[in-house]
């Protein structure tokens, strides 16, 4: 069974990426990540704050030096054949081309701007957002040779306008979607506390949508991210359009041994309805492509609450 994909210019064996998180912070388990089947690994990412050497603003915990970051991916390049993902967030132009640089020369295969940001001025005009957005990649573009994708957030205005922005300055793949921290309050402590929570199979529906409205729209390509745990996920988001379905939260629940579970599964799957390949069903159910195109627009939130009403009718 052909289960191969292209992805930032990358022939990947299948679509199973493991996407950033702690666990790749071990070479250990980025070698048991390719024992398990992974096509690749995109490494956890760096911050920009985490590169600050003012100890008043990064505890010691939270430090982690640009050079310790670039000798694993260094070492990552040489305990494993898969090609090796470097993650990168940074707050200004400066830390993006810099360090976007330093990672391409280290020698990762390609690199994920893990562009994070939260607006709270009530002044900042939601164009001013979207351009801050587009200047980084661009700016990233123009400074390295390493396929690039972004990974973003689904907040703008209209999504599939940027999404074709970011395809037009130089994006190779664009990852949906990033999770956004939301605090909690500890009302006997009187904290606003951290509440990192691992997605949940719902979380997909986000990403499903817009990979399905996009497929064939961009030229760059589409990895899908959060609530991704079992190959029927998978096959769904290959359905809509995706090249690639990273896993986070399933291997942090399952360990790392799930990657292979769900090849197997995938496989059984394809063999049991007459497909040789993952490609042949690649975008079947996109909006391009899919027998009612309106179901990923308007006319399918109509539909959806006259069907809740059916199958809950208000009682009188």
């Amino acid at each position: 069974m052909d289960l191969s994909t292209n992805y930032l210019g990358l022939k990947l064996r299948t679509p199973l990426v493991p996407s950033a998180s702690p666990l790749s912070e071990e070479i250990d388990k980025i070698k048991q990540m390719e024992a398990a089947g992974a096509a690749a690994v995109v490494l956890h990412s760096l911050f920009e704050e985490q590169t600050e050497t003012d100890s008043t603003t990064t505890s010691p915990a939270f430090r982690v030096t640009p050079e310790t970051y670039l000798k694993h991916i260094e070492a990552a390049k040489r305990a494993v054949k898969i090609p090796i993902i470097a993650s990168l967030n940074c707050t200004t132009l400066g830390g993006w081309i810099r360090y976007g640089r330093e990672i391409a020369e280290a020698g990762a295969d390609a690199l994920e701007l893990n562009i994070y940001k939260i607006p709270t001025r009530t002044k900042v005009t939601g164009s001013t957002i979207e351009k801050g957005y587009i200047d980084v990649v661009r700016t990233v573009r123009l400074q390295t040779t390493l396929p690039l994708a972004i990974k973003l957030s689904p907040y703008f205005s209209n999504f599939a306008n940027m999404a074709a922005a970011f395809d037009a300055v130089g994006a190779d793949a664009l990852v949906l979607f990033n999770r956004f921290y939301q605090p909690d309050i500890d009302i006997e402590k009187m904290e606003v506390t951290p509440n990192l929570t691992l997605s949940v199979p719902a979380d997909m529906r986000l990403a499903l949508h817009w990979i399905g409205i996009l497929f064939g729209k961009v030229r760059c390509n589409l990895a899908a991210t959060s609530g991704i745990y079992q190959a029927t996920d998978a096959i769904k988001m290959v359905m809509a359009g995706a090249d690639v379905t990273m896993l986070c939260s399933a291997l942090m629940r399952h360990g790392i041994p799930h990657i292979q579970r769900i090849e197997m599964e995938m496989v059984a799957w394809l063999e049991q309805h007459g497909h040789k390949s993952l490609d042949e069903i690649k975008g079947v159910m996109s909006q391009k492509n899919c027998p009612d195109p309106s179901a990923f627009e308007r006319a399918q939130y109509v539909r959806g609450l006259s069907s809740y009403k059916s199958l809950f009718p208000l009682r009188r």
